[in-house]
């Protein structure tokens, strides 16, 4: 792995994960995930920020080494406490026994809960700072929620660096390089729109507070602990996030998401993804459910102002691959997506009902005329599918 150095005082000394199949257990990674941690060195001090998953300790640890010659870190830094970042803290406590754990109250509880480690801790609050020697010291800013109630970001002023923990993330290793001004980061924008969607996707009113905090900071680089360093276009990313913390489209394409059992709601889904093409809707998403990856469908969704959800009734409620998918909006309070509603029956005609229901509480519109048919789509029933996807059209 590239140890770059990306200012005067800060070393990456993250790693890159490409065997992990699932983030979180839940989330595909077909492009790999990075690990980031940074070593900053002041004129008396060292300091780690951040760890890496337990399984790539001692990677980091050659890292810190060849940057140190051996002279053990002072200070370990943690802005977030889940394990893909705190899983080293033992390893990184054998091989520097001395070196002192940073963090707030819940970070320094969440060590003894996780780890069950006794270490030298320093606690910190909202505005601390610690000088690392010479024009070197670090800030901490709290940012709860962003996405776990421990959650903080450092930064490093003389530098202009702040160290974001998982705010500003994306999914995808790193290959090669490390700071976006030496690649093409074009690739990470839809992997930062899947991480956001999937894991963030809750906590917008929080990023929010978070974003408004920074602007106090002269920042002129990102350093998360996933995806690339970012500088060129770190002010992209702040408006990506930006935008999806509000919860507003990217664009005025259509997502549609069906399951069918035995192919009725398809036809009924093809239908209005044929009508949303006649009049005009150039983007238009189609996931079954039940074979594309819930990330993808939430990417999409966050993605696009239309939205299409089509279900078959199942055991008197929705077919179990599209209430994953209506329970994970509902989840992420998901809100302002123009919205249509199609279900299908044999005998109880329940699913349009029951996602109009879970839905109610959302800031979800949902358009007049949502379908029901019964059994094999009718003349009818595909005459009201056109309808509804001409009304969705017209108010994107």
């Amino acid at each position: 792995m590239n140890v770059a150095q990306i200012s005067r005082h800060v070393h990456y000394i993250g790693v890159n994960d490409r065997t992990l199949h699932r983030f979180e257990s839940l989330w595909p990674l077909p492009l790999g995930v990075s690990y980031n941690s940074y070593l900053v060195t002041g004129g008396d001090k060292i300091a780690v920020i951040d760890g890496v998953e337990a399984g790539h300790a001692l990677k980091q640890i050659e890292h810190i080494n060849r940057l140190t010659d051996g002279r053990a870190p002072d200070y370990l830094v943690i802005n977030h406490m889940e394990p893909d970042h705190s899983g080293a803290i033992s390893l990184l406590l054998n091989a520097y026994p001395d070196m002192v754990i940073v963090g707030n109250t819940q970070t320094v509880n969440m060590v003894a809960g996780y780890y069950g480690i006794e270490a030298p801790t320093m606690t910190v609050k909202d505005g601390d700072t610690l000088p690392l020697g010479g024009d070197v010291a670090l800030s901490f800013h709290f940012t709860p929620m962003v996405h776990w109630p421990e959650t903080m970001m450092t930064f490093l002023a003389c530098d202009g660096v702040l160290f974001s923990g998982d705010g500003f993330g994306c999914f995808g290793a790193l290959n090669g390089a490390v700071v976006d001004t030496d690649m093409d980061a074009t690739r990470y924008f839809p992997e930062m729109i899947r991480y956001y969607s999937a894991i963030v996707g809750k906590y917008g009113r929080f990023v929010q507070r978070a974003l408004t905090k920074l602007k106090s900071l002269e920042i002129s680089t990102l350093a998360s602990t996933h995806g690339p360093v970012w500088r060129e276009r770190m002010r992209e990313v702040g408006a990506y996030y930006d935008r999806m913390s509000r919860y507003e489209p990217f664009d005025n394409g259509v997502t549609i998401v069906y399951g069918s059992m035995y192919g009725n709601t398809e036809l009924m889904v093809e239908e209005a993804a044929a009508t949303l093409a006649a009049r005009g809707v150039k983007d238009i998403a189609v996931h079954n459910a039940a074979i594309s990856d819930l990330s993808y469908i939430l990417a999409d969704i966050f993605t696009h102002k239309g939205l299409i959800i089509a279900s078959p009734t199942y055991s008197e409620t929705l077919f179990p691959p599209i209430k994953s998918v209506v329970d994970a909006l509902v989840t992420r309070g998901m809100k302002d997506r123009v919205t249509g509603l199609i279900g299908g029956h044999t005998w109880a005609p329940q699913a349009v009902k029951v996602m109009d229901a879970l839905l109610q509480d959302t800031g979800m519109e949902i358009v007049s005329g949502s379908v029901s048919f019964k059994q094999a789509p009718s003349q009818d029933a595909l005459a009201a599918v056109r309808e509804l996807a001409s009304a969705i059209a017209d108010r994107l």
